[in-house]
């Protein structure tokens, strides 16, 4: 017998003309906590406890109160969220790679990855800087893989003008590009700015909205005793 809540165009009109029930509605995760926590909250003010200081009767009540089907599948949906995160934060640290790892570590790194990959080179300052944030970033945010690789090592005859280089990746396909020093406003960047710029690629979620690049007073510019208030304004 065909199931009458299977999404068919058959089933939408027998049901439009009345021969087989509407479909069941399917309980959202958020009405399903909102369930769990009225059910739970209700008990609370009865008996004025927390829910840790319910004896095992009152835990068999709450238990008999709420749908067996509904706690099943409010610890499915949780469950799943748990997996799904734990799978999204498969990371977690800066990695080397050379040209032989390019095509797994990067352009197969699998559904749904970003990529942040380094191109540097020892004995240059502002190399050294951002491997030492990116190795700081890659533990703030798991889910999105880091990479760094010595810039000829990855691509033969890299030339040293371009670096630092930075290549933002989604999917395997290149959605940013940061290349030479000027890309990186300068030697003394902070980790601020490289998640902030970083950020606005996409790779993962920042919470700095504001670019916190310090302010650079404009040169030419001479003040009277007034504008000492908007001097202080000026880093």
């Amino acid at each position: 017998m065909q199931d009458p809540n299977e999404d068919t165009e058959w089933n939408d009109i027998l049901r439009s003309k009345g021969i087989i029930p509407p479909k069941e509605k399917e309980i959202t995760e958020d009405e399903i906590v909102n369930i769990v926590e009225s059910t739970i909250n209700d008990k609370q003010s009865k008996g004025n406890k927390a829910v840790d200081e319910f004896d095992l009767d009152e835990l068999d009540e709450l238990e008999d109160d709420l749908d067996e089907s509904i706690i099943v599948e409010y610890r499915n949906k949780r469950l799943a969220e748990m997996r799904a995160m734990a799978a999204a934060a498969r990371f977690g640290a800066l990695g080397e790679i050379s040209a032989q790892d390019y095509v797994n570590e990067v352009n197969k790194a699998g559904q749904g990855v970003w990529v942040i990959l380094h191109l540097y080179k020892s004995g240059i300052p502002l190399c050294a800087r951002l491997n030492m944030h990116l190795s700081t970033l890659a533990k703030k945010f798991p889910a999105t893989k880091f990479l760094k690789s010595i810039s000829t090592t990855c691509i033969q005859n890299y030339p040293d003008k371009n670096l630092p280089t930075i290549f933002v990746y989604f999917e395997g396909e290149m959605k940013s590009q940061f290349i030479g020093p000027t890309e990186f406003r300068r030697d003394d960047i902070t980790e601020e700015e490289l998640e902030y710029m970083l950020g606005k690629t996409g790779a993962f979620k920042t919470d700095i909205e504001e670019d916190p690049r310090p302010k650079v007073k404009p040169r030419g510019i001479f003040y009277s005793s007034e504008d000492n208030s908007e001097r202080d304004d000026w880093f």
